[in-house]
């Protein structure tokens, strides 16, 4: 049952026809002391409760009624409903528990798959599609499943090795939440593997038959966001010869996954935060507003709460695109995983026919799992693959990857890991700015020749520069 609070019979009226077309069961009250006296006894599956119940407009009243629902009803989702909608108002309201935030006049189908992403979350993420329809991909059923040899995550085209806790506990999260619309926020370190958990998300989830759409936003200016992500008509601005369809509305039905999203600068996070709010867009040189469905899974390797609380991020967007967060260990914290990942690695090569079958002594495996990498699962692969090219060896052993590092003994310093099993304190961000000089001095300062050669973004490799200087 879903709870309608609003003082407005004609809200409420048009609340419950809407609801009852889609196949809910609505029940609604005119006022905050209606409601309680309802969560008193039962508990509806969401509440959707306005924020304004007087001449008021200050939405406290909404604010105070949602920490006392959440009392008597901790778990159940709530969306909050305003036609006096504020920035500051929907991050209190964020604050204090609600699911979302919507803005009178509504837009029907955003509101109803707002309401089917909440009860699917509440219910575990197993949804079937929403009532009205709107979900795209080919509905079939799927599952998180892993190869015997590497555990993980494989099939539709994705691959991901591992077995570890850590590892695990992120796929079983991804199974639960897959098959929801709700907005997926990916963190961690630069070659933790962001990308490929945002495409397992996409495969396993009911739009999977639809465009899965990458975009890097840290490799968008300012100038070209808007024409990038929107689309623009022909003329429209000096320069644009033809029509141009934008990233949004390429994933219609589908998945956009914005990676980077920390290096999104402000004015461009505000045009971002339009689109996902309401859904529409309008194509540059065009007045028309477009509607697209469209499912956004983010990612960075930043901290994007420090970032709000320096408001070099927006608080409001933040909450619209975190409603799920998954945080990807960096590969030194999954140890167990690195013989996996390098057999793996090895056992593309030789599929792919670019070298013959390896293997590994325990001595190199015991190695490997000992250094930092703080480029993580992309630079193990680097390595891997270079010391399979170098050494022409059949046999891999020890000796084989520390000769790969042998230009650090030029530089008087032994950054990678001794005989020992321990790595000394602050060696880390040594090994680090040591990678990074070198990278710079084999490419010729090439940032972008630099960055692929360390698994690093050009913005990622850019700030470590920085704070290297």
């Amino acid at each position: 049952m879903i709870l309608i609070v609003d003082d407005d019979i004609a809200i409420r009226s048009s609340l419950t026809f809407l609801l009852k077309r889609a196949r809910y069961e609505p029940y609604a009250v005119s006022s905050p002391a209606e409601a309680i006296e309802f969560v008193r006894t039962r508990t509806p599956d969401l509440v959707l409760m306005d924020m304004n119940y007087s001449l008021t407009t200050s939405g406290e009243e909404g604010i105070f009624l949602l920490r006392q629902v959440k009392v008597f009803c901790p778990d159940v989702p709530v969306i909050l409903m305003t036609a006096w909608g504020s920035i500051q108002l929907a991050v209190e309201g964020m604050r204090a528990g609600a699911f979302d935030f919507i803005t009178k006049p509504w837009n029907n189908m955003v509101l109803l798959k707002t309401v089917q992403t909440a009860l699917d979350i509440k219910n575990g993420g197993a949804a079937d599609p929403a009532p009205d329809g709107s979900s795209g991909g080919d509905g079939t059923s799927r599952r998180v499943t892993g190869d015997a040899r590497y555990g993980g995550y494989f099939g539709n085209g994705v691959e991901i090795v591992g077995k570890s806790k850590a590892l695990q506990d992120v796929l079983e999260k991804v199974k639960r939440i897959a098959r929801t619309n709700a907005s997926v926020l990916i963190t961690g370190e630069s070659g933790t593997g962001k990308e490929m958990i945002a495409e397992a998300i996409h495969r396993e989830s009911l739009r999977s038959g639809s465009p899965f759409v990458k975009v890097n936003l840290g490799g968008i200016s300012q100038s070209l966001f808007e024409s990038e992500m929107f689309g623009h008509k022909k003329g429209a601005f000096t320069d644009a010869f033809s029509d141009r369809t934008g990233r949004f509305q390429l994933g219609d039905k589908g998945t956009i996954f914005l990676d980077e999203i920390g290096d999104l600068d402000m004015n461009c996070q505000v045009k971002l935060l339009r689109v996902l709010q309401d859904q529409t867009f309008e194509v540059l040189g065009e007045s028309r507003p477009r509607k697209v469905d469209v499912r956004v899974v983010c990612a960075t390797n930043r901290d994007l709460k420090q970032m709000v609380a320096e408001r070099t991020f927006r608080e409001d967007l933040f909450y619209r695109i975190s409603l799920i967060p998954l945080h990807l260990p960096p590969l030194r914290e999954r140890v167990e995983d690195i013989p996996l990942l390098a057999r793996y690695f090895a056992d593309k090569m030789a599929g792919a026919g670019r070298e013959g079958a390896v293997e590994f002594t325990g001595e190199a495996m015991a190695y490997l799992q000992r250094l930092p990498y703080p480029g993580n699962i992309r630079e193990l692969k680097n390595l891997v693959e270079r010391v399979i090219l170098l050494s022409g060896k059949e046999l891999l052993d020890k000796e084989d990857f520390r000769n790969a590092a042998g230009f650090f003994a030029e530089r008087g310093e032994s950054v990678f890991p001794n005989d020992s099993d321990t790595e000394p304190l602050g060696a880390l961000e040594r090994l680090e700015k040591a990678e990074v000089e070198r990278a710079l001095a084999e490419h010729g300062n090439n940032i972008t020749k630099a960055a692929r050669a360390l698994g690093l973004s050009r913005a990622a490799l850019y700030r470590r520069i920085e704070k290297y200087k």
